[in-house]
């Protein structure tokens, strides 16, 4: 009798000490499997719930705004100026990590033809104002399209500043990637 008492308690104690051994390797795998979601949204840089939400508002925004506007007629859009063609620019975005950047080509509509013999000379020039624009700017200025052309706005400007024979009308982006 005193033999089976012995052996029902090393029984419980082989099903005590197995039942808490695998509580522990479960609570270890919870903890693992957090750590690894936690360290996957902190180290991504991401973001992406809040900035969709963010783009989805300033989408609906900018839909009321353009439905307030005037309307633009199809004989405004045929009227284009000159055009001048520029080569591409891939330009790092301003960012902590570094690890977003801009990809664009872009036209400028000149006020006339004059203007083309003086952008040739001043090229170089006119590449290193928007090399410098562009880089300055974040992700979140660019892209939306509010942002697009603000930027637009201050290219302009920027490169009428330095140019005497005529002006830039407008700048048309013909390839605009952001990653």
């Amino acid at each position: 009798m005193a033999e089976e008492k012995n052996e029902e308690e090393k029984k419980e104690k082989k099903s005590g000490s197995n039942l808490v051994l695998i509580i522990i390797i479960i609570l270890l795998v919870l903890i693992l499997v957090g750590g690894g979601i936690a360290a996957y949204f902190l180290l991504s840089d991401n973001g992406n719930e809040p900035q969709a939400n963010a783009a989805t508002q300033t989408t609906q925004n900018n839909q009321a705004k353009m439905s307030k506007k005037k309307v633009v007629r199809n004989s405004d859009l045929l009227q284009i100026g000159p055009v001048y063609p520029l080569d591409q620019f891939i330009v790092n975005l301003l960012s902590q990590g570094g690890t977003r950047f801009l990809k664009t080509k872009m036209d400028l509509e000149l006020s006339g033809p004059e203007l083309t013999t003086e952008l040739d000379k001043k090229k170089p020039l006119i590449r290193d104002i928007i090399i410098r624009t562009l880089s300055s700017k974040t992700f979140q200025e660019v892209s939306t399209s509010r942002g697009k052309e603000k930027l637009k706005d201050e290219l302009v400007d920027k490169i009428n500043a330095v140019l005497a024979d005529g002006n830039v009308k407008n700048i048309f982006f013909t390839e605009f990637v952001v990653q």
